[in-house]
This record gives structure tokens, C-alpha cells and sequence, in this order.
């Protein structure tokens, strides 16, 4: 395998990131920003806490140490197809669509090869401002317009990534104290209250629907 991520991401001493409720997965999104990034990737049609759990799994099946090495965007671009859907089918399956989000990985990692020498803490390092990072996340296999304003805003309250303007281009994400996202959960507490928004702006949305 090539040479694990940076051990503390792109700033050390940020605080453990607590989404998963997992030690382990939560202890590799916090040194690992490919870890993270990945984590971001698997949030859809997927509970937020396997979502983000789904790195760690994948890096014991890739032979790695979660609790010491860090995932490889070079070593996932050049992963042989089969073994990648192998990796993401388990059991237990890293997501729920397995084969889709395998394909989906492979090209995420490949861009971060082709533009940003396969380190993913380059894609938000030295940004010169909100709009870029969210331009740049946009551009990323798998991020549309809201997982793109999500992942500056989990990015700003948790990573240490806070270039000028990335609350503007998180939205209502990057509010203070909202509970939208998985930008804002740091522990079960938070997690429940994040559901909870979650399920009530379904609810809103279907009645609004049913009242067209």
C-alpha cells in the first residue's frame, strides 16, 4: 500500500471527530481527511452513522490498520474493480448501494490523484476563500450543491478548515448552533437532535407537497 495520510489531517490537534459513536471509525476521521472525505461520499440513502463508519471497514479489508494507517487515494484509484466491490460488499456492506458507491469511490480518488496529488487535505489547503472550497468540493464525483455546502460546514465546525466566507458558502449548514447536519453532531446527544431536525423537515416537506 502507498504511504498513509497525514496522521493528524491539516491541522493537528483538531478534536476528535464524534459522528460514527465508534471510537475506531471516529478516531480515523479525525487524523485521516481521506477518511472524512469518504465519510461525506457514503452519507446518502445511509444511516450518517454507518455512513461515516463505512472508511474504517474499508480499510481493514484493504489489509490496513485503522487504529494506525490512513487510507490511500492512489491505492483506491488503482484498485483492481472486483476486489473494490468485494471490499464495499462485506458482509457487513459498507453502504448500502455497495457497487455504485465502489465505482464512485474510484473516481473520486481519482481526481484527488490527477489534480491534487492524492492528498486529500490539498483539495481545502491554502483556499483562498469559502467560495473556492465550495467550488472545488462540487467538483468531486458524488457531491451535488447541498452535500457540497454540508461537507465546508463540517469542515469549518470541526476540521479547522475556516477560510473567510465558509459560512456564507455553507448556507444555513454553517449556521452556529444548527442541528441540519452531520456538520453539527459531537456526540449521541447531538446525533438524536440532528435525526429529529432531519425527520421533521421530511414531515414539512411531504405536507407541503400534499397541500400543492
Amino acid at each position: 500500500m502507498s504511504a498513509p495520510g497525514s496522521p493528524c489531517g491539516t491541522i493537528c490537534g483538531v478534536p476528535t471527530i464524534r459522528i460514527t459513536q465508534d471510537d475506531a471509525a471516529d478516531d480515523l476521521l479525525s487524523r485521516d481527511p481521506l477518511a472524512l472525505l469518504l465519510g461525506m461520499l457514503f452519507d446518502q440513502q445511509f444511516p450518517m452513522e454507518r455512513a461515516f463508519a463505512g472508511p474504517r471497514l474499508l480499510a481493514e479489508r484493504m489489509g490496513l490498520d485503522p487504529a494506525s494507517d490512513g487510507l490511500s487515494a492512489a491505492d483506491l484509484a488503482d484498485a483492481d474493480p472486483d476486489a473494490l466491490a468485494a471490499w464495499f460488499a462485506g458482509p457487513p456492506a459498507v453502504h448500502r448501494y455497495p457497487g455504485s458507491m465502489a465505482a464512485r469511490t474510484r473516481a473520486l480518488c481519482r481526481l484527488l490523484v490527477d489534480r491534487y496529488d492524492g492528498r486529500a487535505e490539498k483539495l481545502w489547503g491554502g483556499v483562498p476563500d469559502g467560495a473556492t472550497l465550495l467550488r472545488r468540493i462540487g467538483e468531486l464525483p458524488g457531491f451535488g450543491a447541498q452535500k457540497a455546502k454540508i461537507l465546508v460546514a463540517l469542515l469549518g465546525k470541526q476540521y479547522g478548515v475556516t477560510p473567510p466566507g465558509w459560512r456564507e458558502a455553507a448556507g444555513s449548514y454553517g449556521e452556529e448552533g444548527s442541528r441540519r447536519s452531520v456538520a453539527d453532531i459531537t456526540g449521541p446527544e447531538s446525533l438524536a437532535e440532528v435525526r429529529a431536525a432531519k425527520q421533521e423537515a421530511k414531515k414539512a416537506a411531504r405536507a407541503a407537497s400534499a397541500a400543492r
